[in-house]
């Protein structure tokens, strides 16, 4: 499955949980680190849950660490990495989060059983922030809400019965 996926589109099942999920943007700095926390946090227990970027970034992004810590989530301390760099390479599920991470998933996933799924979702480095850093915090807080409402909706909320 490769079209945009909106997640929780088939709410009145209940969600089936896949083994392991690995989310893939473009840097693995904002929106794939992100997701990992969230789902980590819900459902780390029941899903291996890992992420990766197409050309990741030199160094972790201060502004997501933050905002997740903001919401008791636990950002990643790996740091970026990218597909190559997993140590996992085998998932159930890949989420990409960007066009470019789509169509990566796309060529690894040709020959496997793997579901991709596209989440259309806003970058937080292209809103128009002026520099000001809590402008910038509110896009990303934006990000994280809508990441953990669409994984919420994919996956249920933590401690719900799920199959």
């Amino acid at each position: 499955m490769s079209d945009v996926t909106k997640p929780g589109a088939n709410a009145e099942r209940k969600p089936v949980l896949p083994g392991s999920v690995l989310f893939a943007c473009n840097l693995n700095t904002v929106r794939s680190s992100m997701a990992e926390a969230i789902l980590k946090k819900l459902h780390g227990h029941r899903i291996y849950v890992d992420s990766a970027g197409v050309a990741p970034a030199e160094e972790p992004d201060p502004f997501t660490a933050e905002v997740l810590r903001e919401e008791g989530f636990t950002p990643s301390a790996s740091g970026p990495k990218g597909f190559d760099d997993l140590d996992e390479t085998s998932f159930d599920l890949i989420v990409a989060l960007t066009p470019e991470a789509r169509a990566k998933a796309e060529v690894l996933t040709r020959s496997s059983a793997t579901d991709v799924e596209y989440w259309e979702v806003e970058d937080p480095l292209a809103a128009p922030t002026g520099g000001n850093r809590d402008r910038r915090l509110a896009a990303y807080r934006e990000l994280r809400n809508t990441l953990r409402r669409y994984i919420e909706a994919r996956f249920g909320r933590a401690g719900a019965a799920t199959g």
